[in-house]
């Protein structure tokens, strides 16, 4: 099911980016995926999003994609082949392609990650549940395999949404200005973003940093950068 891509680009020579995620519920995705920025994005056929039932690739009459770990244990594991056909049938022909598995056991996924994986024009997420993925999937089917911190969630789809959101907002017209880009958390030296106030000056006697209303524009961008090394 496709999110969206339906608005011609007022940029025809724009490489369009593809993010296609493997999963047992892709309905679970739709929402997050056409909200806010991603959705604008599809909108303006910058990147589209696809999610793909890995049910579709498997080849008994019940779909199967899962079955009891060999050598015993609690739980199911998911199947290499529905995977290995999903690849296939999803991989495009001619694109700078990466494959990524979403599991607790890989790498943590960084701002450098993100900005990296930005120039592929196809991105495929493998989506986990149960107990795991047959590990012949790591092992040959995909390129990484990335976690999103140290600990466990039911499966892989909120992961790859995190990740794809990430990458997407290092897409060239994906943010709406080239300040919201250079100013993000982490993009510059890898620092955290700096503290941001609005309206009105004092609530409940906490005030707003008096520098942010001197008007004095060098001040401030000093004292930003300040806070952003505390952090």
């Amino acid at each position: 099911m496709v999110f969206f891509a339906t608005v011609p680009l007022s940029m025809a020579t724009r490489k369009q980016k593809y993010f296609d995620i493997l999963t047992i519920f892709p309905e679970a995705l739709i929402p997050y995926a056409e909200a806010s920025i991603l959705g604008r994005a599809q909108t303006k056929k910058i990147l589209t999003i696809t999610a793909h039932d890995v049910r579709t690739w498997a080849t008994d009459k019940h779909h199967t994609t899962d079955d009891t770990p060999y050598g015993g244990g609690p739980g199911m594991v998911m199947k290499v082949e529905p995977f290995d056909r999903a690849i296939k049938a999803t991989k495009k022909r001619g694109k700078k392609v990466q494959i990524i598995l979403t599991a607790a056991s890989g790498k943590t996924f960084t701002q450098a990650d993100a900005k990296r994986l930005a120039s592929y024009d196809q991105l495929i997420f493998l989506c986990g549940r149960y107990e795991g993925v047959d590990d012949r999937v790591r092992e040959h089917l995909v390129d990484e395999t990335f976690s999103i911190g140290n600990y466990v969630l039911t499966g892989g789809e909120l992961p790859a949404l995190v990740m794809i959101d990430a990458i997407a907002r290092m897409i060239p017209g994906v943010l709406g200005k080239k300040e919201s880009l250079t100013e993000e958390s982490h993009v510059e030296e890898g620092l955290l973003e700096y503290p941001q106030y609005t309206k009105p000056e004092i609530y409940r006697h906490w005030k707003v940093p008096p520098i942010l209303l001197s008007g004095d524009h060098k001040k401030i961008k000093e004292w930003r950068k300040e806070q952003q090394k505390k952090k």
